[in-house]
């Protein structure tokens, strides 16, 4: 029988624990004493975490404690100089005084004032999902309840790929699963790239915008407890034009630029006066993924939304629907030339336009959002979505689609199709 590797590391006061299971076996993690947190997640001793095969994490201690590993790592190192924690540390406490102090001054006048809300930008892969966590975290364990907003539709960490969101957050994160998906507000956007239909993206932007403020008006707390607004990494160009809508649309008053120093002092200049811009330093475990990495991340985002985790499994049902039963749209069309049209009359924006979808084997594959609209028009576009499919099989002539789907039935005729695929290795009936 093989004994498991077992390693004890002892943390200092501020130093911070990285390491990376090894690519074939689960390892575990336990506090044996002092304190330690996993993004801004407290973790309990002698308790054991379990995380899978090429996970990846960070244990940091504020005031010294130790912690024992069981299996194989790919690496494990304790670093006490480059940890960017007493950063996000501050961030978080800046935050909590402005929450303080506008709850305070809505006593005042009987009212109950908006919260603080911060965004978060920077290229690909410095942080700003781990940083959005942490202060998530850290504002759940003061009593708050901040909405995660996620505008980040390549590695959206609310919904699966192709998509933006928001979701109120109540309970700190789960240092495996993340944060619960407990009825988030998704809407689908169809690409992995702002770039791939920009159009459309300013509108969702606006929609969900708009959304989230109205509803912040019947919940008092969340309210109070402000957003946290996570960003995709694109900031050149069109990418910077998306930064300033989504500052507007969201109204923030904090801006983070992380690891920039020439995106901070473009928005500084950019940004209204009101908007506070600060610069920081990425943590120094942070890596930069190649592209492949982050594909193979997008498709084991739509495999947990379907199976869950090896914690927490989930049950997809496949079943026929024929093509009768529902109705395919895609949002985009192609462009016509200007000679189609009478004279006088401008072109419409083909981007944004609801078109019809005729079933075909090209759909095989593909995620489908199922749409809270109850017709095929423009409402499509901002409506938000039930939950997604995917199309397994397509049956020409016996005209019907085979589908993976969350549940036994499907919670809307009206479905919208995304270029995110995924192939399921996991078919149950």
């Amino acid at each position: 029988m093989l004994t498991e590797r077992v390693q004890r590391f002892d943390l200092n006061a501020g130093c911070e624990l990285r390491f990376a299971a090894n690519n074939y076996s689960d390892i575990s993690l336990e506090l044996i004493n002092g304190y330690a947190e996993i993004f801004g997640t407290e973790l309990i001793a002698n308790q054991k975490y379990v995380f899978p095969a090429k996970f990846r994490v960070a244990v940091f201690s504020w005031t010294g404690g130790t912690i024992k590993i069981i299996g194989g790592t790919e690496s494990a190192y304790i670093s006490s100089e480059s940890t960017a924690m007493v950063v996000y540390l501050n961030i978080h406490a800046t935050l909590e005084k402005l929450r303080k102090d506008r709850e305070a001054s809505g006593k005042d006048f009987g009212v109950t004032q908006r919260g603080p809300r911060i965004m978060l930008v920077g290229p690909t892969d410095v942080g700003k999902t781990t940083v959005s966590r942490i202060l998530c975290n850290y504002a759940v364990r003061k009593g708050g309840t901040p909405i995660l907003v996620d505008l980040d539709v390549g590695q959206n960490n609310i919904s699966v790929p192709g998509t933006i969101g928001a979701m109120l957050v109540q309970k700190t994160a789960d240092v495996v699963d993340g944060f619960e998906r407990n009825m988030p507000l998704v809407l689908n956007f169809g690409h992995t790239s702002p770039g791939e239909n920009l159009p459309l993206y300013e509108t969702l932007l606006k929609g969900l915008a708009s959304t989230m403020n109205s509803q912040i008006e019947e919940n008092p707390a969340a309210k109070l407890g402000g957003m946290i607004i996570n960003t995709c990494g694109w900031v050149d160009e069109c990418g910077y034009t998306c930064i300033l809508k989504s500052a507007a649309a969201f109204e923030v008053d904090v801006v983070v630029v992380i690891d920039h120093e020439r995106l901070y002092n473009v928005l500084r200049r950019d940004l209204p006066d009101f908007v506070t811009v600060t610069h920081v330093p990425k943590s120094g475990g942070v890596e930069q993924r190649p592209r492949h990495i982050r594909k193979i991340a997008r498709k084991e985002n739509v495999h947990r939304y379907f199976y869950g985790t090896s914690s927490s499994q989930l049950y997809p049902f496949t079943f026929d629907i024929a093509f009768d039963a529902v109705k395919l749209c895609k949002i985009g069309a192609e462009p016509l030339p200007d000679s189609c049209l009478p004279f006088g009359m401008e072109v419409e924006d083909h981007r944004t336009k609801v078109v019809v979808l005729e079933p075909s084997p090209e759909i095989k594959n593909h995620l489908f959002a199922f749409s809270r609209s109850s017709n095929v028009d423009a409402n499509v576009l901002t409506s938000s979505v039930w939950g997604f499919c995917v199309v397994t099989e397509i049956d020409m002539e016996k005209r019907s689609l085979t589908i993976l789907c969350p549940q036994n039935s499907i919670p809307s005729n009206i479905l919208v199709y995304s270029v995110v695929t995924h192939l399921d290795d996991q078919l149950r009936r």
